[in-house]
């Protein structure tokens, strides 16, 4: 018998799924295994790539999937969160899923899951994974949402596992050392199966980790790095780096490794062809009313610091408009910008853990210039009304300042 209690829309079932569970997070597998089982979304006959890391899983993950689509593989992928809307986190080998599409995946995890409380990301996860089950797709790429080890995403059996950064962010959840962060996401790991970590400064208990997990290690800096103009690769393997990878050289090397370990052999040709890829909200560059404005949702200290690193100079102002959350490294992050010519453009964007201005405010050096404003897109506004066309108008601070304000100007 059909439930005619269901909703027969993406927006209504998004309320109902939001409403499901009264936490945000719940970290844990327990309450997922039976669901799973019913779904039989926790193994896949195609090799599955699950990307954890504190930076660079989105940039890491959209080279995975360019290199894989020009060697021919029809790919899934599945990140979070989104910009605009939820389509954007599941992605068949057509093109992103479609309204009817997941409104039929959500139904099938509603049967499944009977009296189970399941939260947003978990049920969102499990209708994804029910998709890419039947998309006819022969390469698997997932990226986790929180730590790695008791995340969703880590119900699936995955044949390369990776990690590109570990970092210090959420440490409530997640612990307040590298060393800490690291057991989580090495969690993802697997006995007998690669562990690829990306970054160069390996947490001092990357090697114990893997091996009390069984897994094969895979290591930046030992097993395969970027020297100069080359890039190395597991096996002898060589490829040649153009000047400036766009997503980061580092990132790209990461995303080939694990891509060879699971079958998908990346060629001189694809280097070059994806070294251009922009992805969106990082270190991104659009030219809004003729002044330049980047876009990063970067979130953490080590995401800013390598945007700023990244920021072309400047020889006007710079018109910052700045959104973070409350349990963000507010000083630090706004410490980075000290000695710059700015005006800060300080908002809160529409969520309840983001910091008011009047937080950010207390932040700034008593020299800053700066201006308080209702919304992310007011505060946009202004900035582009004020630049000139030597200045520019740097968004930044989370996925939520970056997402209200593109929604202002795309």
């Amino acid at each position: 018998m059909t439930d005619t209690s269901l909703p027969d829309s993406m927006s209504g079932w998004l309320r109902r799924i939001e409403a499901m569970h009264p936490a945000e997070i719940e970290l844990g597998l327990d309450r997922l295994h039976g669901v799973a089982t019913r779904l039989a979304v926790a193994h896949f006959s195609v090799p599955v790539i699950t990307v954890a890391g504190t930076n660079g899983k989105g940039s890491t993950l959209r080279l995975m999937t360019a290199v894989a689509e020009r060697q021919g593989r029809k790919v899934c992928l599945y990140t979070s969160p989104h910009l605009h809307v939820f389509n954007e986190r599941v992605r068949l080998p057509e093109g992103l899923a479609s309204d009817a599409q997941l409104c039929a995946a959500f139904a099938q995890v509603e049967q499944a899951r009977a009296e189970v409380p399941l939260t947003y990301f978990e049920f969102t996860t499990l209708a994804a994974l029910w998709l890419f089950k039947a998309s006819g797709a022969d390469l698997i790429l997932l990226e986790v949402g929180l730590g790695g080890r008791l995340d969703a995403v880590n119900i699936v059996e995955p044949d390369v596992s990776v990690v590109t950064s570990v970092g210090l962010d959420h440490q409530d959840w997640l612990g307040d050392t590298r060393e800490a962060i690291a057991g989580e996401k090495c969690g993802i790991g697997r006995p007998a199966k690669p562990l690829v970590f990306g970054e160069m400064d390996w947490p001092d208990n990357l090697v114990s980790l893997a091996a009390t997990l069984g897994a094969i290690p895979v290591f930046a800096g030992r097993d395969f790095h970027v020297q100069g103009d080359a890039l190395f690769l597991t096996g002898g393997r060589q490829l040649p780096l153009p000047a400036s990878v766009r997503l980061g050289a580092d990132n790209l090397a990461t995303a080939c490794q694990a891509l060879a370990l699971a079958g998908v052999e990346c060629g001189e040709a694809d280097v070059m062809a994806v070294a251009e890829l922009g992805l969106f909200g990082r270190c991104e560059q659009q030219y809004i009313d003729g002044v330049s404005c980047w876009f990063d949702v970067g979130h953490n200290l080590p995401a800013v610091q390598r945007f700023v690193q990244q920021l072309p100079p400047c020889a006007g102002t710079r018109h910052l408009v700045f959104g973070m959350m409350v349990d963000k490294p507010i000083d630090a992050v706004i410490g980075l910008f000290y000695g710059m010519t700015a005006q800060w453009h300080l908002a809160a964007p529409q969520i309840p853990r983001a910091a008011p201005t009047a937080r950010l405010r207390t932040s700034l050096p008593d020299t800053a210039q700066y201006q308080e404003y209702a919304s992310v897109a007011a505060a946009t506004r202004a900035a582009l009304d004020a630049a000139c066309d030597e200045d520019q108008v740097i968004i930044f601070g989370s996925f939520y300042t970056v997402a209200e304000a593109r929604a202002l100007v795309q």
